[in-house]
């Protein structure tokens, strides 16, 4: 979150500075300054923010990523708090960004195949986030086909629920990833897999995930909360 978010937050909600600064346990001279740049948004404003605006968790500060250390069950809490319909039992303690969870994500050698098929799903229902933070931390890790083939079935599945706004923003994040795109091979968090898998995929993947260079057979066709 920013200082100009945090204004157009309370710009929309129609607030004086007087009357969010009392509400953000702040002083309105220190939020005029937050608001224009001029001092950081701390973690404690940030959070008191989310709850007294409603924001989304896209607004929610992006951690460093190496400090994040998630097993697969958090993963899942962490996606279900999100909203995946897949993983709608289960509800993580706090909200975490979607941009910082999908690079914390897409940089495992190995996860749970469940986890894997949501990404599409968070990327589609969270095309507004932080995207210069998400593809730099993509080259920074060398992850631009990873996130390149995850941001190509969400605009598939943005097409297929005929929501053209979303299929052009996840159009244009697609092309822009496409012209850093690796020539090596690697997988979608399966580094583990077998000699016969890779030589099984390597034959038989569908076509996203050749022109990613990725051994894996995800397919949004297969994909079980895409419409029909």
């Amino acid at each position: 979150m920013t200082g100009p978010n945090l204004k157009e937050a309370r710009q929309r909600a129609g607030w004086t500075q007087q009357q969010a600064a009392s509400a953000l346990g702040v002083t309105q001279a220190y939020l005029s300054m937050v608001e224009r740049g001029h001092r950081p948004v701390t973690d404690s404003v940030a959070s008191r923010a989310m709850e007294t605006f409603d924001l989304p968790p896209t607004a929610l500060p992006l951690e460093p990523e190496n400090s994040l250390t998630l097993n697969d069950d958090e993963l899942k809490a962490d996606l279900g708090t999100l909203g995946y319909p897949g993983f709608s039992y289960l509800t993580a303690e706090h909200r975490r960004n979607p941009a910082e969870l999908l690079s914390y994500a897409l940089n495992q050698p190995d996860l749970d195949v469940r986890v894997v098929e949501a990404l599409p799903w968070m990327t589609c229902e969270y095309v507004d986030m932080n995207w210069d933070w998400l593809v730099g931390h993509a080259k920074q890790n060398d992850r631009q086909n990873r996130l390149g083939f995850v941001v190509t079935l969400a605009g598939e599945l943005a097409e297929r629920s005929g929501d053209s706004s979303r299929s052009e923003k996840l159009k244009r994040y697609r092309e822009l990833l496409d012209r850093s795109r690796l020539v090596r091979e690697d997988t979608l968090c399966s580094d583990s897999m077998t000699k016969a898998e890779r030589r099984w995929l390597e034959k038989n993947r569908p076509p996203a995930a050749r022109h990613w260079n990725l051994l894996t057979d995800l397919d949004v066709k297969h994909l079980t909360y895409v419409p029909a």
